[in-house]
Protein backbone atom coordinates (compact mmCIF):
# COMPACT_ATOMS: atom_id res chain seq x y z
CA UNK A 1 0.00 0.00 0.00
CA UNK A 2 1.42 3.37 -1.04
CA UNK A 3 2.44 5.82 1.70
CA UNK A 4 0.31 9.00 1.63
CA UNK A 5 2.09 12.08 0.31
CA UNK A 6 2.71 14.39 3.34
CA UNK A 7 2.39 17.53 1.20
CA UNK A 8 -1.02 16.44 -0.12
CA UNK A 9 -2.20 15.64 3.39
CA UNK A 10 -1.10 19.06 4.66
CA UNK A 11 -2.79 20.72 1.67
CA UNK A 12 -6.04 18.93 2.54
CA UNK A 13 -5.71 19.98 6.15
CA UNK A 14 -4.97 23.61 5.23
CA UNK A 15 -7.99 23.67 2.95
CA UNK A 16 -10.24 22.57 5.82
CA UNK A 17 -8.95 25.34 8.09
CA UNK A 18 -9.35 28.24 5.66
CA UNK A 19 -12.53 30.28 5.83
CA UNK A 20 -14.36 30.94 2.54
CA UNK A 21 -17.70 32.28 1.36
CA UNK A 22 -19.13 28.79 1.77
CA UNK A 23 -17.14 27.69 4.83
CA UNK A 24 -17.77 29.98 7.79
CA UNK A 25 -15.86 27.93 10.35
CA UNK A 26 -12.68 25.90 10.24
CA UNK A 27 -12.99 22.11 10.36
CA UNK A 28 -10.13 21.54 12.77
CA UNK A 29 -11.33 18.09 13.79
CA UNK A 30 -10.80 16.56 10.35
CA UNK A 31 -7.81 18.77 9.63
CA UNK A 32 -6.11 17.45 12.75
CA UNK A 33 -6.24 13.91 11.39
CA UNK A 34 -4.51 14.98 8.18
CA UNK A 35 -1.83 16.94 10.03
CA UNK A 36 -1.06 14.01 12.33
CA UNK A 37 -0.77 11.62 9.36
CA UNK A 38 1.48 14.01 7.47
CA UNK A 39 4.08 15.01 10.02
CA UNK A 40 6.06 13.79 13.01
CA UNK A 41 4.55 14.14 16.49
CA UNK A 42 6.61 17.25 17.29
CA UNK A 43 5.45 19.04 14.14
CA UNK A 44 1.88 17.86 14.67
CA UNK A 45 2.00 19.30 18.19
CA UNK A 46 3.01 22.67 16.76
CA UNK A 47 0.02 22.53 14.41
CA UNK A 48 -2.24 21.70 17.36
CA UNK A 49 -0.97 24.74 19.23
CA UNK A 50 -1.66 26.92 16.20
CA UNK A 51 -5.17 25.52 16.01
CA UNK A 52 -5.64 26.17 19.71
CA UNK A 53 -4.46 29.76 19.36
CA UNK A 54 -7.01 30.35 16.61
CA UNK A 55 -9.73 28.76 18.74
CA UNK A 56 -8.82 31.24 21.49
CA UNK A 57 -9.24 34.15 19.07
CA UNK A 58 -12.63 32.80 18.02
CA UNK A 59 -13.71 32.06 21.58
CA UNK A 60 -14.37 28.37 20.90
CA UNK A 61 -13.39 27.30 24.40
CA UNK A 62 -14.09 23.57 24.15
CA UNK A 63 -11.73 23.35 21.19
CA UNK A 64 -9.10 25.38 23.03
CA UNK A 65 -8.88 22.67 25.69
CA UNK A 66 -8.98 19.84 23.15
CA UNK A 67 -6.22 21.19 20.93
CA UNK A 68 -3.84 22.13 23.75
CA UNK A 69 -4.38 18.72 25.36
CA UNK A 70 -3.66 16.99 22.06
CA UNK A 71 -0.54 19.11 21.61
CA UNK A 72 0.57 18.09 25.08
CA UNK A 73 0.04 14.41 24.29
CA UNK A 74 2.11 14.71 21.11
CA UNK A 75 4.97 16.47 22.89
CA UNK A 76 4.83 13.72 25.52
CA UNK A 77 5.15 11.13 22.77
CA UNK A 78 8.45 12.81 21.94
CA UNK A 79 9.55 12.39 25.55
CA UNK A 80 9.44 16.13 26.20
CA UNK A 81 7.64 16.85 29.47
CA UNK A 82 8.46 20.56 29.52
CA UNK A 83 6.74 21.55 26.24
CA UNK A 84 3.96 19.07 27.05
CA UNK A 85 3.39 20.89 30.33
CA UNK A 86 3.73 24.29 28.65
CA UNK A 87 0.98 23.42 26.16
CA UNK A 88 -1.41 22.58 28.99
CA UNK A 89 -0.44 25.74 30.82
CA UNK A 90 -1.18 27.85 27.73
CA UNK A 91 -4.60 26.29 27.51
CA UNK A 92 -5.22 26.85 31.21
CA UNK A 93 -4.29 30.53 30.99
CA UNK A 94 -6.61 31.00 28.03
CA UNK A 95 -9.49 29.36 29.93
CA UNK A 96 -9.08 31.01 33.33
CA UNK A 97 -11.94 33.47 32.85
CA UNK A 98 -14.23 31.55 30.51
CA UNK A 99 -13.90 28.05 32.02
CA UNK A 100 -11.98 28.24 35.30
CA UNK A 101 -12.70 24.63 36.29
CA UNK A 102 -11.16 23.42 33.03
CA UNK A 103 -8.23 25.76 33.64
CA UNK A 104 -7.66 24.18 37.06
CA UNK A 105 -7.70 20.68 35.53
CA UNK A 106 -5.16 21.68 32.88
CA UNK A 107 -2.89 23.45 35.35
CA UNK A 108 -3.02 20.39 37.60
CA UNK A 109 -2.11 18.05 34.75
CA UNK A 110 0.69 20.40 33.70
CA UNK A 111 2.11 20.22 37.24
CA UNK A 112 1.83 16.44 37.29
CA UNK A 113 3.81 16.08 34.06
CA UNK A 114 6.74 18.00 35.54
CA UNK A 115 6.50 16.29 38.93
CA UNK A 116 6.57 12.86 37.30
CA UNK A 117 9.70 13.88 35.41
CA UNK A 118 11.43 15.23 38.53
CA UNK A 119 11.22 18.82 37.30
CA UNK A 120 9.32 20.35 40.21
CA UNK A 121 11.50 23.47 40.04
CA UNK A 122 9.96 24.26 36.66
CA UNK A 123 6.41 24.06 38.04
CA UNK A 124 6.51 26.93 40.55
CA UNK A 125 4.68 29.35 38.26
CA UNK A 126 2.01 26.70 37.73
CA UNK A 127 1.49 26.20 41.46
CA UNK A 128 1.16 29.96 41.81
CA UNK A 129 -1.32 30.19 38.92
CA UNK A 130 -3.61 27.40 40.11
CA UNK A 131 -3.62 28.77 43.66
CA UNK A 132 -4.68 32.13 42.26
CA UNK A 133 -7.57 30.56 40.32
CA UNK A 134 -8.75 28.68 43.41
CA UNK A 135 -8.70 31.91 45.42
CA UNK A 136 -10.68 33.73 42.71
CA UNK A 137 -13.27 30.95 42.90
CA UNK A 138 -13.24 31.25 46.72
CA UNK A 139 -12.18 27.60 47.01
CA UNK A 140 -9.86 28.31 49.89
CA UNK A 141 -9.39 24.74 51.11
CA UNK A 142 -8.30 23.70 47.62
CA UNK A 143 -5.98 26.70 47.42
CA UNK A 144 -4.35 25.78 50.73
CA UNK A 145 -4.01 22.15 49.67
CA UNK A 146 -2.21 23.15 46.50
CA UNK A 147 0.09 25.45 48.45
CA UNK A 148 1.05 22.45 50.58
CA UNK A 149 1.68 20.47 47.40
CA UNK A 150 3.92 23.34 46.26
CA UNK A 151 5.81 23.11 49.56
CA UNK A 152 6.45 19.39 49.06
CA UNK A 153 7.69 20.06 45.52
CA UNK A 154 9.95 22.86 46.76
CA UNK A 155 11.44 20.52 49.33
CA UNK A 156 12.26 17.96 46.64
CA UNK A 157 14.32 20.49 44.70
CA UNK A 158 15.85 21.97 47.86
CA UNK A 159 14.09 25.32 47.44
CA UNK A 160 13.71 25.64 51.20
CA UNK A 161 12.78 29.33 51.26
CA UNK A 162 9.96 28.69 48.79
CA UNK A 163 8.87 25.73 50.89
CA UNK A 164 8.52 27.87 54.03
CA UNK A 165 6.71 30.62 52.12
CA UNK A 166 4.22 28.07 50.78
CA UNK A 167 3.53 26.78 54.30
CA UNK A 168 2.92 30.26 55.68
CA UNK A 169 0.72 31.07 52.68
CA UNK A 170 -1.45 28.00 53.35
CA UNK A 171 -1.91 29.07 56.98
CA UNK A 172 -2.96 32.56 55.87
CA UNK A 173 -5.48 31.10 53.41
CA UNK A 174 -7.05 29.01 56.17
CA UNK A 175 -7.29 32.07 58.42
CA UNK A 176 -8.85 34.11 55.62
CA UNK A 177 -11.45 31.35 55.25
CA UNK A 178 -12.13 31.79 58.99
CA UNK A 179 -10.88 28.29 59.75
CA UNK A 180 -8.63 28.85 62.74
CA UNK A 181 -8.67 25.17 63.73
CA UNK A 182 -7.35 24.07 60.34
CA UNK A 183 -4.81 26.91 60.27
CA UNK A 184 -3.45 25.82 63.64
CA UNK A 185 -3.38 22.16 62.61
CA UNK A 186 -1.51 23.11 59.45
CA UNK A 187 0.99 25.11 61.52
CA UNK A 188 1.53 22.23 63.95
CA UNK A 189 2.07 19.78 61.07
CA UNK A 190 4.50 22.10 59.32
CA UNK A 191 6.48 22.57 62.54
CA UNK A 192 7.38 18.88 62.38
CA UNK A 193 9.71 19.95 59.58
CA UNK A 194 12.93 21.47 60.97
CA UNK A 195 13.38 23.76 57.99
CA UNK A 196 10.08 25.48 58.69
CA UNK A 197 10.32 25.38 62.49
CA UNK A 198 13.41 27.61 62.52
CA UNK A 199 12.29 29.92 59.72
CA UNK A 200 11.06 33.52 59.71
CA UNK A 201 7.85 32.22 58.15
CA UNK A 202 7.23 29.93 61.14
CA UNK A 203 7.82 32.75 63.60
CA UNK A 204 5.43 34.98 61.68
CA UNK A 205 2.75 32.26 61.62
CA UNK A 206 3.22 31.73 65.37
CA UNK A 207 2.70 35.43 66.07
CA UNK A 208 -0.34 35.53 63.82
CA UNK A 209 -1.96 32.53 65.50
CA UNK A 210 -1.18 33.94 68.96
CA UNK A 211 -2.94 37.15 68.01
CA UNK A 212 -5.94 35.11 66.88
CA UNK A 213 -6.03 33.20 70.17
CA UNK A 214 -6.11 36.50 72.00
CA UNK A 215 -8.79 37.81 69.63
CA UNK A 216 -6.63 40.88 69.11
CA UNK A 217 -7.58 42.40 65.76
CA UNK A 218 -4.96 45.14 65.96
CA UNK A 219 -2.15 42.65 66.51
CA UNK A 220 -3.40 40.55 63.60
CA UNK A 221 -3.32 43.58 61.33
CA UNK A 222 0.14 44.49 62.60
CA UNK A 223 1.57 41.04 61.87
CA UNK A 224 -0.17 40.98 58.47
CA UNK A 225 1.87 44.05 57.49
CA UNK A 226 5.20 42.47 58.46
CA UNK A 227 8.02 42.16 55.94
CA UNK A 228 7.78 38.37 56.05
CA UNK A 229 4.23 38.48 54.71
CA UNK A 230 5.08 41.31 52.33
CA UNK A 231 7.55 38.94 50.65
CA UNK A 232 4.86 36.39 49.81
CA UNK A 233 2.99 36.26 46.50
CA UNK A 234 0.60 39.14 45.81
CA UNK A 235 -2.48 36.93 45.96
CA UNK A 236 -1.57 35.91 49.52
CA UNK A 237 -0.61 39.44 50.57
CA UNK A 238 -4.06 40.65 49.50
CA UNK A 239 -5.71 38.06 51.73
CA UNK A 240 -3.42 38.79 54.67
CA UNK A 241 -4.14 42.51 54.48
CA UNK A 242 -7.86 41.74 54.94
CA UNK A 243 -7.37 39.74 58.14
CA UNK A 244 -9.12 39.22 60.44
CA UNK A 245 -12.29 38.02 58.75
CA UNK A 246 -15.41 37.27 60.75
CA UNK A 247 -15.92 37.58 64.50
CA UNK A 248 -12.79 36.64 66.42
CA UNK A 249 -14.75 35.82 69.56
CA UNK A 250 -16.68 33.16 67.64
CA UNK A 251 -13.52 31.21 66.80
CA UNK A 252 -12.40 27.99 68.43
CA UNK A 253 -9.31 28.93 70.42
CA UNK A 254 -9.21 26.21 73.08
CA UNK A 255 -5.96 24.78 71.78
CA UNK A 256 -2.41 24.69 73.08
CA UNK A 257 -0.49 27.92 72.62
CA UNK A 258 2.44 26.94 70.45
CA UNK A 259 3.39 30.49 69.56
CA UNK A 260 5.59 33.20 70.96
CA UNK A 261 4.43 36.51 72.34
CA UNK A 262 4.30 39.18 69.68
CA UNK A 263 7.33 41.44 69.66
CA UNK A 264 6.04 44.80 68.47
CA UNK A 265 9.54 45.90 67.47
CA UNK A 266 10.34 42.84 65.39
CA UNK A 267 7.78 41.61 62.91
CA UNK A 268 10.22 40.39 60.28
Amino acid sequence: MATPDPEKLIAKADKLTKLTLTRWSADWKNATQYYEQAVKPWDAAKHMESAAALAVELGIWSEVADFYRRASELYNECGRSQPASDALAKGARALEDAKPEDAIAMYTDACSLLEEDGKENMAFDLYRAITNVYIKLEKYTDAASFLLRWAVAANKCNALHSQCKAYLSAIIVYLYAHDFKQAEQCYNDCCQIDTFLSSDQSHCASKLLSAYREADAEEIKRVAKSSTISNLDHMIIRLARKLPTGELVAMEVNSLDNGEALDEDDLT
